[in-house]
């Protein structure tokens, strides 16, 4: 009989590692290129007058400060109705109900939405904020637009951050007389609250980065925004213009690479305040 060659266990060792290895190794090259190109072709145009002045003639002249206004102002309001509804359903899930039909069908429906293309997200706001609601182009419909698309991807990290709290913590909390609120607000949420923040930082990029709902709710006009109730375009749908419409990808890369440095902050700032947050409140 033949005998099926095998690799020894050192070897296999080996050659899964050099496998996992080139396989990082190439996601990360792929992040360094992108970095590249755009901040390459995009920190030349960066200036003073750039970041602090509005787009003039289409975008071919000026800055881009009314995009980035009407960027944070989307992202502020989708994540101050996303992330208590979010938090609050998966508290809901880990906490108050048991595994049954209604979690299930609160599951499936989450990751439903998660699977949903944004243009269709954005379809959904105009008939129901912009035509139905009758709030028009404005921040506010596409804030909440986004706010919906942002939703599942805060319900399911908050979600798997909760279950990972040891359940002896909460044993402990009730042995002390406390209710299941005062254990959710002081025991399980602060020991969740790493994972939980991963989750808003996951949809404040995707918030920045959305174009097609945006387009479709929020319009995207030039002018500085007056109100939540004004049409502003945001700094992804600037740069998907710019560049699509070939009028001009100086400032495309520029407003590309503002995008690129502000998620990279937002991410850095986070990062380093929930590790500073950790090391004070983990057991010495």
């Amino acid at each position: 009989m033949k005998t099926k060659f095998r690799l020894k266990p050192r070897a296999e060792q080996k050659v899964v590692r050099f496998f996992l290895y080139f396989l990082t190794s190439v996601a990360i090259l792929v992040l360094v290129f992108i970095l590249v190109v755009i901040l390459k072709n995009g920190l030349p145009q960066l200036s003073l007058e750039f970041l602090t002045k509005n787009p003039a003639h289409m975008g071919k002249e000026g800055g881009i400060f009314s995009t980035i206004v009407a960027t944070i102002y989307l992202t502020f309001i989708a994540l101050l109705v996303a992330t208590p509804l979010g938090v609050g359903t998966a508290i809901y899930l880990t906490e108050y109900t048991f595994e049954g039909k209604v979690t299930r069908i609160i599951r499936f429906g989450a990751e439903c939405l998660a699977g949903i293309p944004s243009i269709i997200f954005g379809l959904f706001g105009f008939i129901l904020f912009v035509t139905k609601l009758k709030f028009g182009w404005s921040i506010l419909s596409g804030g909440l637009t986004l706010a919906f698309m942002v939703l599942p991807t805060i319900i399911r990290t908050s979600e798997e951050a909760i279950k990972s709290v040891p359940a002896a913590y909460r044993l402990v909390s009730y042995s002390l007389g406390s209710t299941r609120w005062q254990t959710v607000t002081r025991v399980v949420l602060p020991s969740a609250a790493p994972g939980i923040v991963t989750g808003v930082i996951l949809s404040i990029g995707r918030s920045i980065g959305e174009t097609a709902a945006v387009i479709f709710t929020a319009g995207s006009a030039l002018r500085l925004p007056s109100s939540i109730f004004s049409s502003a375009r945001t700094m992804s749908v600037h740069f998907y213009i710019l560049a699509r419409e070939g009028i001009s990808m100086s400032k495309a890369y520029g407003t590309a690479a503002v995008l690129v440095i502000a998620i990279l902050l937002i991410n850095i700032v986070t990062y380093y305040l929930m590790s500073k947050y950790i090391s004070r409140t983990s057991p010495e």
